[in-house]
């Protein structure tokens, strides 16, 4: 009898795991598996929850800071590559330790072609749910806003959140992903969100 109220506990446990789209931890960081080439977190760097706002980070940097502007910044007009997985420069790499690292353009490209992004409330945060075509798991990411000098702009209404590419061409830009799944460039010393991805 005991066992069985045990595997009926552990079957519940999965199935809520399952359900939250939680498909597995790595360094204790939860990660969902959308049938993409990578596991994306459930959790900005710096957040305890999904829709926690975490910390902001001028692009290449590694520590928060109180005013984000080009006098401050560490990479503004640096020529610069990928700075996937180099714990100097990614914030996820440093904070979370290998495997985790920020995505790449080319993996927010693969999110825009395979996820829909939906605006939603999720426990109170505004943001967007990103659904996998492919398996329909989801994560949440919420509309965190972004830091530019001493200012938080447009926290609850949008979501900025850095890549790993520069734009090699122009040395003050580097990718990030919108919320509604579209990505652009952004001046790499603007305070942004961090989602982590892993292989």
């Amino acid at each position: 009898m005991k066992t069985k109220r045990l595997f009926m506990a552990l079957a519940f446990i999965c199935l809520c795991l399952c359900a939250n789209g939680q498909n597995g931890t790595i360094n204790g960081h939860d990660y969902v598996d959308l049938g993409l080439s990578v596991k994306w977190a459930t959790c900005n760097v710096g957040a305890s929850t999904p829709g926690d706002y975490g910390d902001y980070y001028a692009w290449g940097e590694t520590t928060t800071k109180s005013s984000y502007d080009s006098s401050t910044s560490k990479t503004h007009k640096k020529e610069m590559s990928s700075i996937a997985g180099n714990p100097t420069y990614d914030v996820a790499c440093k904070k979370w330790g290998s495997p985790w690292r920020l995505p790449t353009k080319a993996e927010f490209q693969e999110l825009r072609d395979n996820c829909t992004c939906e605006w939603t409330i999720q426990n109170g945060h505004n943001g967007y749910k990103v659904t996998s075509k492919k398996n329909g798991n989801s994560i949440f990411l919420p509309a965190a806003g972004w830091r530019y000098a001493t200012l938080s702009i447009n926290q609850g209404e949008r979501c900025h959140y850095w890549g790993a590419s520069p734009l090699e061409s122009q040395t003050d830009l580097a990718c990030y992903l919108d919320g509604d799944c579209a990505w652009g460039w952004r001046y790499r010393f603007y305070g942004c969100s961090v989602r982590p991805v892993s292989e």
